[in-house]
């Protein structure tokens, strides 16, 4: 990701085709290295492309993946059967007692006292 990041970048300071170069000298410049291979394969596969091509297809393909929606449909039946519930609010009344003592603990105290 951090080569990516370097390559857009360069793209964005007015670098139509980034080389290996410049990618190199963007991770120096905050300390990080780059790893040859995986420059290289970066690079070869954004020869000669329009890097908003690249995005738009990368966005399109991003979209068709499923971001977990189905663990809520799941978890909400179980909290609306009348026997569970009462012990689930149970354990929330707990958990709230703990937070509660939790934060007065550290109330007037900083971090450098």
């Amino acid at each position: 990701m951090k080569m990516i990041a370097a390559y857009l970048l360069a793209y964005l300071g007015g670098n139509s085709s980034p080389t290996a170069g410049d990618i190199k000298n963007i991770l120096e410049s905050v300390g990080a290295e780059a790893d040859e291979e995986k420059l290289k394969f970066l690079l070869a596969e954004l020869k000669g492309k329009d890097i908003t091509e690249v995005i738009a297809a990368g966005r399109e393909k991003f979209a068709a993946v499923p971001s977990g929606g189905g663990a809520i449909a799941v978890g909400a039946p179980a909290a609306a059967a009348g026997g569970a519930a009462a012990p689930a609010a149970e354990s929330k009344k707990e958990e709230k007692v703990e937070e509660k003592e939790e934060s007065d603990d550290d109330m007037g105290f900083s971090l450098f006292d």
